[in-house]
């Protein structure tokens, strides 16, 4: 057994599989500690380094490409202290990182592992289900289904429509970005009819706005990691559409259903107008937002 403990957390290998544990000082952030202890099989690994530094290092561990449904999700955008597979490592406990750096290696060269990406994900991600409080509403997951609570504060033709509920069979895709504290993140569930659309995340019925609390606004790549690791594998994707965030192309619907679509969210649109929910320059800019998007 290779490990080592520190306030920032504790890796231990057994030859087989690296747990990782965060630790719960304060200075853990509230992200590592809500995902809780992650057991990574020795396959999923690509390679993992000790990073000295004058006061102290860090041991870093790089996964296999479409190994993680984590990494997936959040494609290298979660902040560096966010990031499970990093540790802070004490001036005088590196040399005992360096041992636990290199008997990893030496099970990854005994075990032959492949630095190909993975054509199926080989952790679980996140336990479900699994709710988030964000700036912009509540978003949960069961396991079948998403469900979207917004909040006071969100758009109001956000409101008008209620609560979203998203079938994960009816998602291709979900995309997310971090709200950094000076530019808005956002968690949005693709689906073949918005595709195409291009509405803000402020007024996209499909996506949380995050612009509030940077801390609790992270806990969503949580949810936006389950979701992913219960769609299909990036690797059994096919043909068209555009790159989403995470690289990968989603399936589109046909031109004559992508008109269909259209037709549908601009009748979603004026039942809202006629209803008094949408002003005349909401609709209007609304509107035009969807048209672009289908262009």
């Amino acid at each position: 057994m290779a490990e080592i403990i520190q306030r920032d957390g504790t890796w231990a290998f057994d030859g087989s599989t690296i747990r990782i544990t965060p630790g719960l000082h304060r200075s853990v952030p509230l992200f590592r500690q809500t995902y809780g202890e992650i057991a990574v099989p020795l396959e999923a690994v690509s390679g993992v380094v000790y990073e000295p530094e004058r006061k102290g290092g860090r041991l870093r561990m790089r996964l296999r490409e479409g190994a993680d449904p984590l990494l997936q999700a959040t494609g290298g955008r979660l902040p560096d202290p966010a990031d499970p597979y990093r540790l802070s490592v004490d001036a005088n406990r590196g040399g005992v990182a360096e041992y636990v750096a290199e008997e990893i290696r030496h099970a990854l060269l005994l075990d032959q592992v492949p630095k190909e990406p993975a054509t199926a994900y080989l952790l679980p991600g996140p336990p479900v289900p699994v709710s988030v409080r964000s700036s912009d509403g509540t978003v949960s997951f069961d396991g079948g289904q998403v469900r979207i609570d917004w909040a006071d504060t969100s758009d109001r033709v956000k409101r008008a429509t209620g609560p979203r509920i998203i079938a994960v069979g009816d998602l291709v895709q979900v995309e997310w970005l971090p709200n950094s504290g000076h530019e808005d993140g956002f968690l949005r569930f693709v689906t073949p009819e918005t595709v195409f659309s291009k509405l803000p995340p402020e007024r996209d019925p499909y996506t949380l706005d995050l612009w509030g609390s940077v801390r609790r606004d992270l806990l969503t790549a949580l949810v936006a990691a389950a979701v992913t690791a219960r769609l299909p594998h990036p690797s059994t994707r096919v043909g068209g559409g555009y790159d989403g965030l995470d690289g990968q192309r989603p399936a589109v619907p046909a031109q004559g259903d992508r008109h269909d679509v259209l037709l549908r969210r601009l009748r979603e649109l004026g039942a809202l107008h006629r209803d008094g929910v949408l002003t005349d320059e909401e609709f209007a800019r609304t509107k035009a937002a969807v048209l672009r998007g289908f262009s």
